[in-house]
């Protein structure tokens, strides 16, 4: 299979950079992974916000030749990988603004005859490796599971992605946090991961 990493911290030298390694290391042991690519959104200098005028239309979005390279990522890809951070409640800006723009209608969807679109990223999976300060259950009972329920069934089921697997890491910037075992635990999941 092929993996695409999509990869959301300013930098490297941190715990999500960590995280990054281990999926990257476990794939590389990994007899099904053929090739694993990683997009580096702050590294690319990604810019989040929608931008449209009269000769940039949102409608037309899924042909935006500054986006090129990634919807040929993605397409290439057959599952997405996304490692980030969980800042109030929700993935940063910045993966947000790159699902805005690559999740467009008549590349990722497209408006059918029914009730639902068409997902055209059918037959993908999908895996979510976030970090965040409190604690891992706060998303799930604090906020009535915010985070998953926008990843999985506001984004990923409405393109098409139906296996969506998450890891939420609480606790992440206390001393005594299982950073170790944590990242073990990606290391070990990608390392035997299948498509």
């Amino acid at each position: 299979m092929n993996v695409l990493v999509i990869y959301t911290y300013p930098h490297h030298k941190s715990l999500n950079g960590a995280f990054l390694q281990k999926v990257i290391d476990g794939c590389s042991e990994n007899d099904q992974v053929h090739e694993a690519k990683v997009i580096d959104l702050y590294k690319e200098n990604f810019h989040p916000a929608l931008l449209f005028n009269e000769t940039k239309r949102r409608r037309e979005m899924h042909k935006d030749p500054d986006l090129a390279s990634y919807r040929e990522l993605i397409t290439w890809a057959d599952k997405l990988v996304f490692v980030y951070p969980i800042w109030w409640g929700r993935p940063p800006a910045m993966l947000l603004g790159f699902i805005d723009q690559m999740f467009a209608a008549n590349f990722a969807y497209r408006d059918g005859l029914g009730l639902f679109p068409e997902g055209l990223l059918a037959g993908k999976s999908a895996v979510c490796v976030s970090t965040m300060k409190g604690p891992a259950h706060y998303p799930r009972f604090w906020l009535n599971n915010a985070h998953q329920v926008l990843m999985k069934r506001a984004l990923f089921g409405f393109v098409g992605i139906k296996r969506v697997t998450f890891f939420e890491f609480g606790n992440m910037e206390k001393e005594n946090g299982n950073q170790e075992k944590k990242l073990d635990r990606i290391y070990r999941y990608f390392k035997r991961m299948k498509r």
